[in-house]
């Protein structure tokens, strides 16, 4: 009888043991949706090298982000191009959450700008080049507070596809590195799917890095720090 009880018991550590293991298994899953949203919100954040010098600087704090990179960001995600001060910070809280606590300058920026007249903000336009400043989602691992999201950025070099008129004419796009260096090409008439594959066989040659971020309690994510 003894026996009996004791096995019973060991099979009952061992199925506790299974269950726990499972749930925790659960827990750290990561879902689809939740993929698509940390893609939408990192595409937001995600700028253009020739006008914030990095696409996606590193900081340990966002508050000690770049501040060309940080207004930069806010004035990409704008709806209006004319707003009040108070705009500029309310949109700021939206893409960076309460642990952001950097205020827009008084003077404006180089491209969002004071106007006398108006007594608002005008945001400038700014000229892009050829290049296409370009990120995929390696993995991502669910924290504590949120997630750990590495991703490989590169660039699609497009300079084939200036002067061509035919939208059916097929030109060459350069996959390459963020120094510049041409890693592959593929066919303006390939899919994306063929750029990361490309990206995939070529990953020591690119750039890899790690983007934090937290979520609230109302399920919204913002990026804490980039390493």
């Amino acid at each position: 009888m003894k026996k009996l009880v004791a096995i019973i018991c060991i099979l009952l550590v061992i199925f506790i043991g299974m269950y726990i293991n499972k749930s925790k298994s659960t827990q750290n899953r990561v879902t689809a949706s939740e993929v698509s949203k940390i893609e939408e919100y990192i595409s937001k954040i995600y700028m253009w090298k020739e006008v914030t010098e990095e696409a996606l600087p590193k900081f340990d704090n966002i508050n000690d982000a770049p501040d060309l990179w940080t207004w930069e960001v806010v004035k990409k995600n704008l709806e209006d191009y004319e707003l009040s001060y108070e705009e500029i910070g309310q949109k700021a809280k939206e893409l960076f959450g309460e642990q952001f606590t950097k205020q827009f300058p008084k003077e404006g920026t180089e491209y969002i700008q004071y106007d006398d007249e108006s007594g608002k903000y005008l945001t400038t336009g700014v000229g892009l080049d050829t290049l296409d400043d370009s990120f995929y989602i390696k993995n991502i691992n669910k924290t504590k507070t949120g997630y750990q999201v590495e991703i490989v950025e590169y660039l699609e070099d497009y300079e084939n596809a200036m002067g061509v008129e035919d939208e059916n004419e097929i030109y060459d796009i350069y996959i390459k590195n963020l120094d510049g260096d041409t890693i592959a090409t593929v066919k303006s008439n390939e899919s994306e799917t063929k750029t990361i594959d490309n990206v995939k066989e070529n990953i020591d040659k690119f750039t890899t890095k790690t983007v934090n971020l937290i979520k609230s309690s109302d399920e919204k994510i913002y990026v804490q720090s980039v390493k």
